[in-house]
């Protein structure tokens, strides 16, 4: 062409301009390629961009997580650090977050006053940090445990980690799920009645639902007196055979964001929570009692588990476990329960804590038939010493 090379450059930028302003299955393979924040800045450049963007943004409905394994310098938690730089990465707008990290290092040590110089880390400041990573409309559960139970970036098939001291945390990002609906709620004590109003069942989806599969429950400041029959109330009324309940008690709880839910007094007790809804869902959950103290009872436990059938992909494991467990109640072998986990479910990423008790049971719901039917003797549903196992499959992703 005339002007030689320089003219065919032009041409070809013009075509590549022509094509990346029209063609959507062009742009909408390019931008399949970004992270979601390079994809939301995409998303301003053109009405045809922020179609194609939209319609990607749709197709990503698989849960990511961020995991920090590792303590870095002191002066934020190593949570905060890397969900600063996965979330540039990260394939995923995220919804809900649920995020779980050790008690002694995101609250910091209790020092004597000679030694204030070593600067205390606030778990609010750390919890502001960490909500402000996020989407504005994103609602955030943020826990705080003694220990923590967490699979390591990169892929779902790594090996989970039971970590009981030292510094970790994760956070799992849930995008908007064609058929999902999940939901944070909260309950605390009242001092002036004795008595629960159930009608904040209601309110918050856990009663008249026909959609609920999976309530994941945590109870906090369980010391206080009163705690224990709080749970109680909420616990029973829940325990139905079609729904499956897992959680445990927590040190605190830090962030709770969306319209409905206002911080507590401190000295409060009550329970938090995610509620699952949806159809697509399916779940199931066991509980190791105190007998199952070796790799082989371990493993006989997650055999039961796997005998459920719950599709593997779209699935998440989660693992509750008592401060009393763990390599102390297993005879110093570390990370038994993980290991065996990660040998029936190659693929399940396994995520939790190690806690002040453990709520749930051996129930495997599919469809509407329980494997275990109960006679009516309402299962008991809060322990000690135990570790609950639970997979929730989130729907057939396309």
């Amino acid at each position: 062409g005339a002007g030689g090379p320089a003219g065919g450059d032009m041409e070809a930028t013009g075509k590549a301009g022509f094509v990346l302003g029209n063609l959507a299955e062009v742009v909408e393979r390019v931008l399949g390629f970004l992270p979601t924040k390079a994809l939301l800045r995409a998303a301003c450049v053109c009405r045809l961009w922020r179609e194609c963007a939209r319609r990607t943004l749709r197709a990503q409905q698989r849960v990511a997580w961020v995991s920090a394994l590792e303590a870095g310098p002191a002066d934020s938690h190593a949570l905060v650090r890397a969900l600063a730089r996965e979330l540039e990465k990260v394939q995923v707008l995220p919804q809900t977050v649920l995020y779980i990290a050790d008690a002694e290092t995101f609250s910091g040590h209790e020092e004597c006053h000679e030694q204030k110089k070593a600067r205390k880390r606030n778990s609010k400041e750390t919890a502001t940090a960490l909500e402000k990573l996020l989407p504005k409309r994103c609602q955030v559960l943020g826990l705080v445990t003694p220990g923590v139970v967490v699979t390591p970036m990169g892929s779902s098939s790594n090996q989970p980690q039971e970590i009981e001291e030292g510094e970790a945390g994760f956070a799992l990002l849930f995008p908007k799920i064609d058929g999902v609906k999940i939901h944070t709620f909260h309950f605390s004590k009242d001092s002036k009645n004795r008595v629960f109003d159930e009608s904040k069942f209601a309110e918050a989806g856990l009663k008249n639902n026909p959609d609920l599969r999976v309530v994941l429950l945590f109870g906090y400041n369980s010391w206080k007196s009163g705690a224990t029959r709080f749970l109680h109330q909420i616990v029973n009324p829940l325990n139905e055979k079609s729904i499956i309940l897992a959680g445990g008690q927590v040190e605190s709880f830090t962030s709770l964001t969306s319209e409905n839910n206002n911080a507590q007094p401190g000295d409060a007790c009550g329970v938090v929570g995610l509620a699952f809804s949806g159809p697509q869902i399916q779940s199931a959950t066991i509980l190791l009692d105190q007998d199952v103290a070796d790799e082989r009872t371990a493993e006989a436990a997650m055999q039961r588990l796997k005998a459920a059938n719950i599709p593997e992909h779209n699935t998440i494991g989660f693992m509750f476990a008592c401060v009393g467990r763990g390599y102390r109640h297993y005879k110093t072998k570390r990370n038994m329960e993980a290991d065996a986990f990660r040998k029936f479910f190659p693929n399940v990423p396994l995520f939790g804590f190690f806690g002040h008790g453990e709520i749930g049971c051996d129930r495997i719901v599919t469809g509407n038939f329980v494997l275990r039917e109960c006679n009516d003797i309402k299962d008991d549903l809060l322990h000690g010493y135990t570790t609950v196992m639970t997979l929730i499959h989130l729907g057939s992703t396309k």
